[in-house]
């Protein structure tokens, strides 16, 4: 029998399935141990995060009142770790050729019907244009998995051409990175052109449904793809974020699978995931979602969000526009700190006055601009950040961990958050949204703790309306 190490750096030892079965029977055989879920719940406010286990028997326990209790303490956490800040991001797809045979994504290589399209570097530059007048600063860059048409080499040109784009007031700061598993030396390239997080899915934990859904292509190695991260921190990439596609498989045993991913983490490397997404299953070219019989309920899918918060208390959590705004509503006050915005999902898209769904990965479920996604936020009583200085400042990995984890990190981000929202009021906003973001600086300046920063934000808001960009502590 395979042991359990969460130290190990086989997937199938960090990632075990006999402790995970484990895990699942412990959780059903205590769901209903009220004694034992308020200890677990009580362990959880010290802020510290929960073990696997601990949090697959809240996950599991069916009590609404301790359900509503949970609520509570992800919606404080996230306060406590995150202020009341959104990161606003939008994905960039630049090519939709691949290799892989993957059962639920519309890019898998036997699908005929989607066209096939590859950004030239003239075509990212005009997205990247594109997105910097809707006012975005944060992107996460998305490709099929095509030595042929993808090599590496591609993904660093487009990296390049993204950061060269200076138009207008424009500026995109951040290049995250969400291609397939890769050699140390590869990470090594990403790290040197300077990528903010490597994002990698993990679809499912479960081996022989990983195996099942990704028959062919070289996806189809579950141990070379789960332990990715492990290579991608070998080769100096300190932020990874890690996420697995709910619906493929049974949502308990995924959720103790990506627990269990950020413990090995911490064990081995000393920092668990800079973020964990929340994608599920969507409609696309021809992906039909009923196709998979593991689909979650919007109610099970929030308390998971809020399971996973309290678990891992200082991580980014992300929710696509995959959601509806309803859902993203509900799930962004259990945890989620991160939201894309006015995203399109083909190669391409920006660029297009409608809409265009021919080389969508899935169905956006949010078709609101970023402009009404700011307003939203705002309305609601959150500061959409477009912030991107802590890895500019080298407040990465452990380093970002120990302010995160101290509650430090918020003396930045939280001027930071205003200031950017500033430079997005003046230089992109609806007369409308102006007036509710300028109202909302005004109300949370007061919440700067020290007099001295006060003053320095006023300062710097002033120059912003004055014409000068990008301050940051």
């Amino acid at each position: 029998m395979i042991k359990y190490d969460p130290k190990s750096l086989k997937a199938e030892e960090f990632i075990n399935d006999e402790e995970i079965k484990e895990t699942l029977k412990y959780a059903d055989e205590n769901k209903d141990n009220l004694e034992l879920v308020d200890k677990i719940i009580e362990k959880a406010k010290e802020r510290k995060g929960l073990s696997h286990r601990e949090a697959s028997v809240l996950l599991a326990c069916e009590d609404k009142e301790k359900i509503e209790e949970i609520y509570d303490l992800a919606e404080q956490i996230k306060k406590d770790f995150y202020g009341n800040r959104i990161v606003m991001f939008a994905p960039l797809y630049l090519s939709n050729y691949c290799v892989n045979g993957c059962l639920y994504c519309p890019y898998h290589s036997k699908n005929k019907t989607i066209p096939r399209k590859k950004l030239t570097q003239e075509e990212v530059k005009n997205e990247v244009i594109a997105l910097q007048d809707m006012g975005h600063k944060r992107l996460a860059i998305e490709a099929g998995e095509d030595p042929i048409n993808n090599p590496i080499e591609y993904i660093l040109d487009c990296i390049k051409t993204i950061y060269s784009i200076k138009h207008k007031n424009g500026a995109i700061r951040r290049v995250n990175v969400n291609i397939a598993a890769t050699t140390v030396e590869n990470y090594r390239k990403l790290k040197e052109a300077g990528i903010g997080t490597y994002i990698l899915f993990q679809e499912t934990y479960h081996k022989e449904s990983y195996e099942y859904l990704h028959p062919t292509g070289p996806k189809h190695n579950y141990a070379y793809h789960t332990e990715a991260m492990d290579r991608a921190m070998e080769g100096g990439i300190d932020d990874v974020g890690i996420g697995v596609l709910f619906g493929l498989d049974k949502y308990r045993y995924e959720f103790a699978g990506l627990l269990m991913h950020a413990e090995h983490l911490e064990a081995v490397h000393g920092v668990g995931p800079h973020t964990i997404s929340l994608p599920r299953v969507k409609r696309a070219d021809d992906i039909d979602p009923t196709d998979f019989d593991n689909s979650l309920s919007d109610d099970m899918f929030c308390k998971i969000a809020a399971c996973i918060r309290i678990a891992v208390p200082y991580t980014g959590m992300i929710i696509s526009t995959r959601e509806t705004p309803e859902i993203r509503e509900k799930i962004i006050r259990l945890g989620v700190s991160q939201i894309s915005g006015g995203s399109r999902t083909s190669v391409g898209g920006y660029c297009e006055e409608e809409r265009p769904h021919d080389t969508e990965q899935f169905d956006v479920s949010d078709n609101r601009t970023l402009d009404e996604v700011v307003n939203w936020l705002m309305r609601a009583g959150y500061i959409p950040s477009f912030c991107t200085a802590c890895y500019r400042e080298g407040r990465t990995g452990d380093r970002f961990m120990s302010l995160c984890k101290s509650g430090q990190i918020q003396n930045c981000c939280h001027p930071n958050a205003l200031m950017t929202l500033k430079e997005f009021l003046m230089d992109y906003a609806s007369p409308e949204t102006k007036k509710i973001g300028e109202e909302l600086i005004e109300k949370e300046i007061d919440n700067i703790g020290k007099e001295s920063v006060k003053d320095i934000v006023r300062e710097r808001l002033t120059k912003i309306e004055q014409g000068e960009r990008d301050f940051r502590f």
